[in-house]
């Protein structure tokens, strides 16, 4: 399998070059099992944020790199935009999204509680990597509808376009692929 060597918070990391389709390979950076690259992207991301209530991420891949800012932060709450609709959420909030690694449309669900507590907020986005920004895009629209203030948008790492947006925190940035694995955007 190919792989992109990549640096990110003081770390070295393979990133196996996976299909996407026939055209776009991505480099796959997965946090999940990490902690050591959870633990330092968090604290660098830190260190770039602007002052903030709340942190919300959206389900699955920004669940530690959230918990862990939280964390470090000394947080005692942070959000979660959910794929389904739990039995324990009440006045649940809901956007579509698309995302480049997920083949079809999506749905983010934000319990009432948490929006309610969104309310006039300062609220912080986060995600491990932002590449099309559509999943940052359903989060914003949940905040948004909660009556939070999006105060920044952070990433670990922003992969093709995304490398180009003001608007966007991040530690590194990840090259898009063809299928020989050569770097083309």
């Amino acid at each position: 399998m190919l792989t992109y060597p990549m640096n990110v918070a003081g770390l070295h990391r393979e990133l196996p070059i996976c299909r996407v389709n026939d055209d776009l390979y991505i480099g796959a950076f997965v946090i999940f099992g990490d902690c050591e690259l959870t633990i330092a992207c968090a604290s660098e991301l830190l260190k770039r944020a602007p002052e903030y209530d709340y942190i919300i991420t959206a389900e699955s891949k920004g669940i530690p790199l959230a918990y862990e800012m939280a964390r470090q932060k000394g947080d005692s709450k942070w959000m979660l935009a959910r794929k389904g609709a739990k039995l324990y959420m009440k006045d649940i909030l809901c956007v579509e999204v698309k995302s480049i690694t997920t083949a079809a449309s999506q749905k983010l669900y934000l319990d009432g509680e948490d929006a309610a507590m969104m309310k006039g907020k300062r609220i912080l986005v986060v995600d491990d990597v932002i590449s099309t920004g559509e999943s940052l895009a359903a989060l914003e629209a949940l905040v948004e509808k909660a009556g939070g203030e999006i105060v920044g948008r952070m990433a670990i790492l922003a992969e093709g376009d995304a490398q180009n947006r003001e608007d966007i925190i991040y530690l590194e940035k990840l090259p898009l692929f063809n299928a020989k694995g050569e770097v083309i955007g």
